[in-house]
């Protein structure tokens, strides 16, 4: 029996799962994501006050240092509940990125399972290079922009508006960062390729412009720009990954 053979039976192992096989693998993924999410926010709760700080930079370094606002007794305790949870988020996010791993590859073949460890860490790091993305450059731009735009009124921005907006901003930036991963996977399953990329990049546009004016606190077309170019760029870039992965498989087909 050759090595496609064992690829071939333990695909069709894998396949013979059971719908409620699969929903039962899913909850367990679930569970352990939701507890790694879950401890990492009880670490960071101590934190609160500073990671709330440590956010809020880029829009009081446009308020020449003035503090945000709230208009309910709740609000401070219910702000630092939400940034301990969206710090928990990133730092969990490799347990969480292992376990969607974890969940995808007993439908994978053993020769692709051998992308395990280049999965987890590539998208942890596109994860937080996406937060970061956000953070240092679409959301400073964006409130530069929106508060010179105001500038001849007096500016009274509340700390749940501000964390709804930059929750939105960076957990998007952060899941849109994983445009390559995402097409690499669609590659080696045989779903897309590089010329099907190309040819639909009209409408990859038109999403990411979608996208863009989702992400972007207004929609004019200078913040749109910001959000829609490193998305375009990653989409350029998966669209090498699968040209790469693309050729691979081919021969592989071919080979066999």
């Amino acid at each position: 029996m050759t090595t496609d053979d064992l690829d071939d039976n333990e695909l069709e192992s894998s396949a013979k799962m059971s719908f409620l096989d699969h929903l039962d693998e899913l909850r367990r993924r679930l569970i352990v994501s939701i507890a790694a999410v879950g401890i990492g926010f009880v670490a960071c709760f101590s934190f609160a006050e500073k990671i709330y700080n440590f956010l809020a930079v880029p829009i009081t370094q446009n308020l020449n240092g003035a503090k945000l606002a709230y208009t309910n007794p709740t609000d401070p305790f219910t702000i630092y509940m939400k940034v301990a949870l969206l710090a928990g988020v990133f730092l969990a996010s490799p347990v969480v990125l292992t376990q969607v791993w974890l969940f995808i590859s007993p439908g994978l073949y053993a020769r692709e399972k051998k992308f395990a460890l280049p999965f987890i860490i590539s998208t942890s790091v596109l994860f937080l290079l996406g937060g970061a993305f956000a953070y240092t450059i679409a959301l400073p731009m964006s409130l530069r922009f929106l508060i010179n735009l105001g500038s001849s009124f007096q500016p009274v921005v509340t700390i749940t508006e501000y964390l709804d907006l930059i929750l939105t901003v960076i957990i998007g930036c952060a899941i849109i960062f994983q445009i390559p991963v995402l097409i690499f996977f669609l590659t080696i399953f045989g779903i897309v390729n590089a010329r099907f990329l190309i040819r639909n990049l009209r409408y990859a546009i038109l999403i990411i412009f979608i996208v863009a004016a989702i992400l972007t606190p207004t929609s004019d077309i200078a913040n749109m720009l910001i959000f829609s170019t490193p998305m375009l760029l990653l989409y350029l870039v998966g669209i090498v990954v699968s040209w790469i992965f693309g050729r691979k498989r081919r021969q592989k087909v071919k080979a066999a």
